[in-house]
């Protein structure tokens, strides 16, 4: 009970520290034309997060038994620097850090966590125009959906769909790849498609399961990776400046998009019956609908929803727990299915229904102090190893200070538990989030 009493307490307290903070949010941008054509612009982003979870069953946190955890930690630290250089030549990095709380130092010294999330160079065919764009180097320019490329700035759940960063460190680097691609707009199909040079499982960071009967990421063999995801836009253009999708324009566009992606590597899974190992191609597919629009321009309340269905194939009875983030360290194999922390069933062979809705209230409901924008998601995931659905439900309330520049985000996450040697479901167990974002 003190532990909930606590995060009250630091909830109030993040409110009120808000309230007329950063009157104006600065751009860093630097342009090399009159018209701005040319340009270097430097970004930063943080999400600090306050967290109570009610721990899985058996979850242990430096050797002592934990019912419940309370975490404060950064979910994300990012820097981002790009620019248009010539009428051909575009670039983009981005630089930091993710999931950084008490227990982040699995290698034994807190300090290593920053790192590049891309880095890439892109030629521009036709000038001026998006057309076709070739890019080559670090990026997460990928196929299935919108959400395995999310701009995690501009998210209007608390979190974005993990799941759809189907290959999440194990062989990506946190769902950036090595990749050639080519992406652009064609009328109103926006398309992508990218060859990737996929990361070994062994260099994940994370101990190497055993083969056995279940199908996991192989320790053998290299192949590449294809993927493509091509969207058609009924009203407005979405961005195409750099390859990461909008979450909500907050009403300032009017977009219903239909998408179907898809991810394939050979080889890519093992398994093994004792004696013999066979290896077992990868291949997703999905297909989903994104609805962003303003709902009255005067009031300037606007609507969100995307829908989607994913067909997941990692090889047989492949299933991966994984938790954001996670307070918890270890835990009994036999407590749960799920592992320690906050893990649950998030991805794995079978087949998965995303959806998620949100409704932005009008611009001057709280007058000079901003607006909210309730949100609700569900994923709900049949997996083949498992004998009953996984279902995660998310809700929460967005008070959108500075619109995404700064925000305040409170989310409830309900998961559910599975027992280790049955696989049906056994409890449900509940995550609460605050999240404050600054974005410049």
């Amino acid at each position: 009970m003190k532990t909930k009493k606590l995060f009250f307490i630091l909830l109030i307290s993040t409110v009120q520290f808000t309230h007329g903070v950063m009157a104006q949010i600065p751009e860093l941008k630097k342009n090399f034309s009159e018209d701005g054509k040319y340009y270097i612009k430097a970004t930063f982003l943080n999400q600090a997060w306050l967290r109570y979870n009610q721990s899985n069953p058996g979850t242990m946190v430096l050797g002592e038994p934990t019912d419940e955890t309370f975490d404060i930690g950064l979910r994300r630290t990012r820097m981002q620097l790009f620019g248009q250089l010539t009428d051909h030549l575009f670039f983009y990095t981005q630089f930091g850090m993710n999931n950084f709380n008490y227990l982040s130092a699995n290698s034994g010294n807190r300090k290593l966590q920053a790192f590049f999330h891309d880095a890439l160079a892109e030629y521009h065919v036709f000038a001026g125009q998006n057309y076709l764009k070739i890019g080559a180097g670090l990026t997460i320019t990928n196929g299935l959906s919108r959400f395995s490329q999310p701009s995690i700035g501009t998210i209007m759940t608390l979190d974005v769909p993990v799941f759809a960063q189907a290959t999440v460190d194990q062989t990506d680097e946190f769902s950036r790849k090595l990749s050639l691609y080519a992406r652009g707009q064609l009328g109103r199909l926006d398309y992508r498609i990218a060859l990737t040079d996929p990361f070994p499982i062994t260099t994940s960071g994370a101990s190497i399961p055993p083969i056995n009967a279940d199908a996991t990421f192989a320790s053998m063999g290299h192949h590449k990776q294809y993927q493509g995801l091509f969207i058609w836009n009924f009203f407005d253009k979405e961005p195409n400046t750099t390859p990461y999708m909008t979450g909500t324009y907050l009403g300032k566009k009017k977009v219903l998009n239909l998408e179907a992606g898809a991810i394939y590597q050979q080889a890519a899974t093992w398994t093994s019956d004792g004696v013999d190992t066979s290896f077992h191609d990868m291949f997703h597919w999905s297909v989903a609908a994104f609805l962003d629009m303003p709902l009255n321009k005067e009031k300037g309340n606007a609507i969100s929803a995307y829908a989607g269905f994913f067909s997941m194939d990692y090889g047989p009875n492949y299933v991966r727990n994984n938790g954001v983030m996670n307070p918890g360290q270890s835990t009994n194999a036999n407590a749960s299915f799920n592992g320690t922390g906050s893990a649950f069933p998030m991805m794995g062979t079978g087949t998965t229904i995303y959806v998620q809705l949100g409704y932005l209230m009008k611009q001057d409901l709280l007058k000079k102090s901003g607006t909210l924008m309730p949100y609700a998601s569900m994923q709900y995931s049949q997996f083949n190893k498992l004998d009953d659905p996984s279902v995660v439900l998310d809700g929460g309330i967005n008070w959108l200070i500075k619109g995404h520049a700064q925000k305040l985000s409170l989310g409830l996450q309900n998961r559910p538990v599975f027992n280790a040697n049955t696989y049906t479901l056994k409890e449900r167990k509940n995550m609460l989030v605050l999240q404050y974002q600054v974005s410049i």
